[in-house]
């Protein structure tokens, strides 16, 4: 029996396995085979020296930060289904945490890898300093620190180099200075340039800055004044919609509902704001879910393949900018977007956004992956998983595309898997089977201090 706010046994979810060329073939369990290649995604393509991950992959490409917090999270995932030794994960952890405590800091806009504690976006793959004119990115350097307290708490053992790793996710986290990065007063500010200063917007409305806020607020050293959330959340009265279902806080892509949850185990605790709601964000994150599906059956923009077993609308790559007549119909297509129902939705399909979503509604997301499987399996699915998008509505191949191609009997595959679309799947459906990622966070005290001082309460915090 499914349960969404529970965690559900792997038999009988789906017929795939790994074959020698990397294509689908049956097996008892998908859900698995998901999770196992996408831990192989973050195993063979992270460098083991610096723990660098890469953006995407095959596309040559620069490092990204948020994506090296993802592959942190991995690890300890790959010991307990017994994918990766603890000594194994213990190296590489060992070996990133290291790499980013020397990386070098400061206001020069090359040859540094951050400032003030903070990362760049992307990283240079061999030297792991700023890529090209990437900015100073707080999201991303939240992302980080998250699989960096992660390895904190769950690498408890009394071996030496676990107490080191220990030591240097306190380092790093304490090296963050937050106020630094508020440059209008109220709000943490998205990020930073050493040639023009500060971006021009702030983290103001809801989104995945939960998580950014929580760690900002718990820091030892440079924390931000609990005010700043009490001003966040003033702010979510805007975001209400009941359009496609129950009343939640909307934001378009799902990774937004997703990206807070995949660490912090948001179910029964509640502060003011979301506890006059009635629900806590877990349930909004549920909503939110069923939501997407609901706009998928009722498919406003006529798309082919939406409905109530495929669906899925996040950040993801999509075929390029250009405009199309299909069916008698002039569409737009996008390029790398953030995706939402009625929000620069061209008919991309990103499978991250249904199986980030698997601890929240697995009574959906399990359908439609297995139905995404059996449909497309063939186009969309192979080594490290799903690639990360597709589009059934575009079957066009003289399309000027940027990326992927056109495939026949699926429509545009993307070519590439995305780290930061990779990580929510391993984690999300980890969370599911086990809770791990969220049972080891609540054990970490700068997360169970950020909470507090965001004014949460209740559940396991009580």
């Amino acid at each position: 029996m499914l349960d969404r706010r529970g965690f559900l046994g792997t038999a009988g979810l789906g017929l795939v396995g790994i074959a020698g060329d990397g294509l689908a073939r049956p097996s008892r369990d998908l859900i698995g085979d998901i999770q196992r290649r996408t831990f192989a995604f973050f195993r063979d393509t992270t460098d083991r020296k610096t723990g660098l991950a890469p953006d995407r992959w095959p596309t040559p490409s620069f490092a990204s930060i948020a994506a090296m917090g993802f592959a942190l999270t991995a690890w300890p995932i790959g010991v307990t289904n017994g994918w990766m030794t603890r000594g194994e994960a213990r190296a590489r952890t060992l070996a990133c945490l290291e790499f980013l405590a020397a990386a070098p800091q400061g206001p020069g806009a090359t040859g540094v890898s951050g400032h003030k504690g903070l990362f760049y976006h992307f990283l240079d793959m061999r030297a792991g300093t700023r890529f090209g004119r990437t900015e100073l990115s707080t999201i991303d350097t939240a992302l980080l620190l998250a699989g960096v307290l992660f390895a904190q708490t769950w690498f408890d053992g009394e071996d030496a180099r676990e107490a080191r790793i220990r030591e240097l996710a306190e380092q790093l986290y304490r090296a963050v200075d937050w106020t630094s990065i508020m440059p209008r007063g109220t709000f943490v500010g998205m990020g930073w340039h050493p040639e023009t200063g500060f971006i021009a917007s702030d983290w103001d409305i809801y989104n995945e800055a939960m998580l950014l806020y929580i760690l900002a607020l718990a820091s030892p050293t440079h924390p931000v004044p609990p005010s700043s959330w009490s001003a966040l959340t003033r702010r979510f009265d805007a975001s209400w919609t009941d359009r496609y279902g129950p009343a939640h806080l909307h934001f378009p892509p799902l990774f937004g509902h997703q990206y807070s949850h995949l660490w912090i185990d948001f179910r029964g605790i509640r502060e003011p704001y979301i506890a006059s709601r009635g629900i806590d964000y877990f349930e909004n994150s549920v909503r939110a879910t069923h939501a997407q599906r609901r706009y998928a059956i009722v498919n406003p923009g006529g798309f082919a393949g939406y409905g109530a077993d495929c669906w899925g609308l996040t950040a993801c790559d999509g075929p390029g900018d250009f405009e199309a007549t299909i069916d008698g119909r002039r569409r737009a297509f996008f390029s790398y977007s953030a995706r939402g129902p009625g929000d620069r939705d061209d008919g991309t399909i990103a499978p991250t956004a249904a199986l980030g979503s698997i601890a929240f509604a697995p009574e959906i997301v399990v359908p439609a992956i297995r139905a995404m499987h059996g449909r497309y399996g063939r186009g969309i699915y192979g080594r490290y998983g799903f690639l990360d998008s597709f589009n059934p509505t575009l079957t066009d191949g003289s399309a000027p595309l940027r990326h992927g191609k056109v495939v026949p009997g699926t429509g545009w595959v993307d070519g590439d898997y995305l780290g930061i679309d990779q990580g929510p799947i391993l984690g999300g459906i980890e969370n599911w089977r086990s809770g791990l990622v969220w049972k080891t966070m609540r054990r970490n005290p700068h997360i169970r201090r950020g909470l507090e001082r965001a004014g949460f309460t209740g559940g396991w915090l009580a």
